[in-house]
This record gives C-alpha cells, structure tokens and sequence, in this order.
C-alpha cells in the first residue's frame, strides 16, 4: 500500500448548538420516527438513544449512591476489585470516581473524614490531585507537590498497579526524565505485566508531543501486544498509536501497512466482547475513528453497530468541544456513506500537550 497521504481528513468540530438544534427539531412522533428510520435500518440507534460515558452495572450504583452524598458503595467497589486484582476495571473506577468528585466532592470528603488512611481512598485522593494539577498553567510544580499522595498509596497495598500508572502520568506532567520513568516503569510491570492503563502511561511519555515519536509509540505498542494474551485491553495499544499518529500531523511518515495492522489487531479484539457493552466502548469508539480515517467505511459501520448506544469521550473529546454531538457526526457520514459532511471545515485536534483533555484517557 501507499503512504497515508491518501488518508481521509479529519472530521469537523461540532458545536453544542448545532447538536441541540439537530436533536431538538423533530416535534411529532411521526417526525421522530422519520428521523430514527435510516439509522434503524442501518442496525444503528436513534440519536436520541446514544449516551455519553455510561457506567457499567457496578461502576453506576456507586455514582449514584456518591451523588446522594454516600461513600460506602464506591469504597465497596474498589475494594472489591483490588481484592480480587481486577486491575483493570479498578483502574477505570478510581479515575470516574475522582473524575466525579471534582464536581460533586461531599462524599469523598466525608470518606476521608472517616477512613483517611484507607487505600482506595489514598488511590482516588492521589488521582483528584494529579487531575486538578494536570489543569493549572503551573502543573509542572503543582505535580511535585503532589508526590507524597502518590507514594502513600503506592505504600498502601504494594500488589496494586494503579498507583504506579497514576505515577507515570505524574511523571510525565512533571517532566521527568528516561531513567526516572523507566524506574517507575519497571515497579508497575512488576505488579501486572499487562495492565493496559500502566501501557498507556508509558506510551503516552514516548509520544510525538512529549518525550519521543511516533516511531516510538508504535514500536512499543506493537511489542506489548505481541507479548500479551490475545483478549487483553494491551491489544489496543498500536491502535491508540495509530490515533495519535493521525490526529498529530507532525513527524516521519508511518508507513500505512502499520496503521492497517493496528486496525486489524483491534478488531480482532473487539470481536471478543459482547455486542452493545460499555465495557469496550470505548475501545470500539476509537477504532470507529481509525477505521474511517483509513477509508474503511464497512468495517467503521460495523463497530459501529457493536457500539449501539455507547459514545465515549475519548476520542471524540479530543477532537471537538461536543464529544457527543461528534461522534454522531462522524456516525452519520459513515452510515450516508460520506467522508465528512459537506459544507464544513476540517477540525483541529488537540495534541498531548494541551485542550481539555483528561490526563488519563482509558
């Protein structure tokens, strides 16, 4: 194949309001159902039926009892799963709770009020911090300080991988060097060699835009995966740099048979979870976008269709202010069978350094 000059151009950003007024217009019934029929027919939901970062059944019982002001259901929770060394899903629940108590913080407060020492209360404290000093002009100083908060839930149940992913986010915030990095490194793969959150942490510091390239990326992800089981989230890895490739537009050229595998190796992983499940969503949202943006509209349509109702914000966040509004977007050109909607000018996605991304994007 060729090189990826031919590679389709990035999707427009959509405004909120154009996404409220696209939703909001039918007013009948029979104009709802009019408007739902091309997506019914294309195995697609309606618009109106797609949600944005939908908890899965136990993540959304603890956010829920969290709103009301209640700690026990989120301390259950990850208790649980570090019990059992889920490290993944523990992984994913620590970053949506501290995500969560950045806006609504009285049950986290009254958590740490309770069981200050606790260890899942040190891991979401230690990710609050690292959040909140991620978003500052002074983030580089803000993460040192931060440094002890980490340490102590590091210290807390030394089996646990998560402090040491939260660490190499810290460290690459910080702007620490190789050798720093690559210590921490070792301490987390130590503790899960396959832990998929720790495998972004460090391909994210080899990244274009911080300390290394694309090439970089590229070649540890494909290492990575290679070593690791076949249904393993690492498998998403060359994907995610594929991504970062596209939507960077700096660097070497990556040739387009890479890209093509990295697609291909997330497929093959996507075709081992269930149909409609927002486990993987995320996962399947990315690869919608690498897909299309390699001219591959049957297979886009049919992650697609496994996705159903399940928009994350990563990736679409980092391409638009509209996460969702985005993705159905991009959805509708893929299902019209269009490259971009017409009429409108390329986005510009942000890079590693800055917009308002989250830090850590699992």
């Amino acid at each position: 194949m060729g090189g990826t000059m031919a590679l389709l151009p990035p999707f427009i950003r959509v405004s909120r309001a154009t996404r409220t007024a696209r939703i909001a217009a039918p007013h009948s019934a029979a104009a709802s159902r009019s408007a739902a029929a091309p997506h019914s027919a294309a195995g697609l939901p309606a618009d109106d039926e797609v949600l944005l970062d939908v908890p899965d059944d136990r993540l959304g019982p603890a956010l829920v009892a969290a709103g009301r002001g209640g700690y026990e259901s989120a301390a259950a929770l990850l208790a649980r799963t570090r019990e059992r060394a889920e490290w993944e899903y523990h992984d994913r629940y620590v970053v949506r709770l501290a995500s969560f108590a950045r806006s609504r913080p009285e049950w986290f407060e009254e958590w740490r009020a309770t069981a200050p020492r606790h260890p899942d209360l040190l891991l979401v404290a230690a990710q609050l911090a690292v959040d909140r000093a991620w978003q500052s002009p002074a983030r580089a100083e803000l993460l040192r300080e931060v440094s002890p908060l980490i340490t102590a839930a590091a210290q807390s149940d030394v089996r646990d991988p998560v402090p040491w992913r939260i660490a190499l986010d810290h460290a690459r915030g910080a702007n620490a060097g190789h050798k720093y990095f690559e210590e921490l490194w070792a301490a987390a793969v130590r503790r899960a060699p396959h832990h998929y959150g720790c495998h972004v942490a460090a391909m994210r510091y080899l990244a274009q835009a911080w300390h290394g390239s694309h090439r970089e990326c590229f070649d540890f992800a494909d290492r990575a995966a290679q070593d690791a089981p076949a249904g393993t989230l690492v498998q998403a890895l060359p994907v995610r740099a594929a991504f970062a490739y596209l939507t960077d537009g700096c660097g070497p050229e990556v040739p387009r048979e890479r890209l093509e595998a990295a697609a291909d190796r997330a497929l093959a992983l996507s075709a081992r979870f269930p149909s409609v499940d927002p486990w993987p969503a995320e996962i399947r949202n990315l690869l919608a976008y690498v897909l299309v943006r390699l001219g591959r509209r049957d297979d886009a349509l049919a992650q697609l269709r496994l996705i159903g109702p399940y928009a994350t914000s990563f990736p679409w966040g980092r391409l638009s202010d509209d996460p969702l509004g985005h993705f159905l977007t991009v959805r509708e050109s893929v299902r019209s069978g269009q490259s971009r909607p017409s009429g409108q000018p390329p986005g510009h996605p942000r890079n590693e350094h800055g917009g308002p991304s989250h830090p850590v994007d699992h």
